[in-house]
């Protein structure tokens, strides 16, 4: 009976050991659109949670019939049923499922002011800033998406409403505020903003959206761009900072989960969150090697690092830049041989596929 015992234990073991080799495994995709709710569920229910996806971030912003803000619904919006569909399903597999809507950055895209700022204009960070007929990019005003003013002293009953409502019809542990990009912040023109520290303005926004969310045990997940010093780090202006921002990373509430998106190379940076008591999580997109490279990194940061930051270490998360339906169409359409090398849908695979193999390592060392 106790031989019995020791094999059982020891199985178990094991298998726990190579669930634990990331707390993380996660997928972040837009939000399907109404007409495509079905298909995802299929996607949740037959390829991701098999494949041991854990965390689903889902880009919502304004893909929801909000009962709080029906000002801001989108066209066709998503309605409570649906979401209720995706969470189900999403439940079924313990999926954490995380819904994002982008706050301060992202309120407009090439030609198109998004919802927020089109209804409520006074938000604007850079009213004097016109979205143009034809989009390019440089310009002139060095407009790559529209910020909103964090110091104006109305966004946040708005944009509140937005978060407290989403993450209750998700029924959500934490919600994703993007805030990548945000090249438009304390301008020189804004009667707020002028004069004040960049650092401290994304700083106090983002601590403004954690103890939002911690008033109800909800935990804030961003983007990591704006928190690295592009200068010292040789990043360059999206990846990381150029407009002093990089400071608040000694600012922000150590609650804080940051992604930390890296597309080109699997630059080392998740090191810098977890020492300055961060907890982070590395973002790929559509070079499979750079998913490899990453898992392998997180993997060795996590094997090598004192248990003060081991805990910091927390996994993957892949990123989909193009609707949800494209995204699962090419996923299906792509056998594995037949793979463009250099899609989103390969790179996933490659995310996958280098996470299993660690944690058949884990446990064959076992």
């Amino acid at each position: 009976m106790g031989k019995l015992l020791l094999i059982f234990l020891s199985i178990g073991f094991y298998f726990c050991n190579a669930q634990d080799i990331f707390e993380v495994k996660g997928l972040c995709i837009a939000a399907p659109h109404a007409d495509g709710v079905a298909e995802f569920v299929k996607f949740v229910d037959e390829e991701l949670g098999p494949n041991g996806i854990n965390t689903l971030a889902l880009r919502v912003d304004f893909n929801y019939a909000y009962e709080s803000r029906p000002e801001l619904r989108g066209n066709n919006p998503l309605s409570k049923v649906q979401i209720k569909e995706l969470v189900a399903v999403a439940k079924k597999h313990n999926i954490n499922l995380i819904p994002q809507v982008n706050l301060f950055g992202h309120q407009s895209w090439a030609e198109k002011t998004n919802k927020l700022l089109e209804v409520y204009p006074q938000f604007d960070e850079t009213p004097h800033v016109k979205i143009p007929v034809k989009y390019e990019w440089p310009n002139a005003d060095g407009l790559y998406c529209k910020s909103y003013c964090p110091l104006h002293p109305e966004v946040h009953n708005v944009v509140f409403d937005l978060v407290d409502e989403i993450i209750a019809v998700f029924e959500a542990k934490a919600f994703h505020a993007g805030m990548d990009e945000v090249f438009y912040i304390a301008d020189e023109k804004c009667p707020r903003c002028q004069g004040k520290d960049p650092a401290a303005i994304f700083a106090n926004e983002v601590n403004k959206i954690s103890r939002h969310l911690e008033m109800n045990s909800k935990r804030l997940w961003i983007w990591g761009d704006r928190l690295i010093d592009a200068s010292t780090s040789g990043i360059g202006m999206w990846e990381a900072s150029m407009n002093n921002t990089a400071r608040a990373i000694d600012l922000i509430d150590k609650s804080v989960v940051i992604c930390d998106w890296h597309y080109e190379r699997a630059l080392p940076t998740p090191a810098l969150f977890a020492l300055k008591g961060l907890d982070v999580i590395a973002c790929p997109w559509k070079k499979p090697e750079v998913a490899r490279e990453q898992v392998k990194m997180m993997y060795n940061f996590r094997e090598n690092a004192s248990p003060e930051m081991k805990k910091h270490f927390l996994g993957m998360m892949h990123t989909v830049w193009s609707s949800a339906s494209e995204f699962i169409k090419s996923y299906h359409s792509q056998k594995a041989k037949e793979i463009n090398p250099f899609t989103q849908e390969a790179c996933f695979r490659a995310m996958l596929a280098a996470i299993k193999d660690l944690e058949l390592i884990g446990e064959n060392t076992n």
